[in-house]
């Protein structure tokens, strides 16, 4: 009998539908493991991984904005965490929203960046350091 794979050897009963083998004087029951199905269940769960991999795998984007308030006028400057794409209209599409629940007009998004640009704005942010 060819080996087909990793072989458990138990001193138990198994169903039919596996092969069983006596390996020694004491009867042994050699369990092979199903290694058709094995394989399609790995290629099925490599696939998945790889179809997940590019949501993972994309980086953190932040963006530089311009809001104000009206009556009294007030202006500020912050910088927020965008979850969609890292681009400038789909972050104003994002804060908009954001800052209005909170009584902000945006005025403009400056930029759109990753992580390391994060230090070199946040004593400008100040307050509004990713608040919103």
């Amino acid at each position: 009998m060819p080996n087909t794979g990793p072989v458990l050897i138990f001193h138990a009963i198994t169903p039919p539908c596996y092969r069983i083998s006596a390996q020694s004087e004491q009867t042994d029951i050699v369990f092979h493991w199903p290694t058709p199905h094995l394989r399609a269940m790995k290629h099925i769960l490599l696939s998945v991984a790889i179809c997940a991999l590019p949501t993972f795998a994309q980086a953190a984007c932040y963006a530089d904005y311009k809001a104000k308030q009206d009556t009294p006028l007030r202006l500020h400057y912050g910088v927020a965490r965008i979850d969609g794409d890292c681009s400038i209209s789909v972050a104003a599409n994002e804060l908009a929203p954001r800052l209005a629940q909170n009584g902000w007009t945006l005025l403009t998004v400056v930029s759109v960046f990753d992580a390391s640009g994060l230090d070199e704005r946040k004593a400008s942010a100040g307050a509004h350091y990713l608040a919103f």
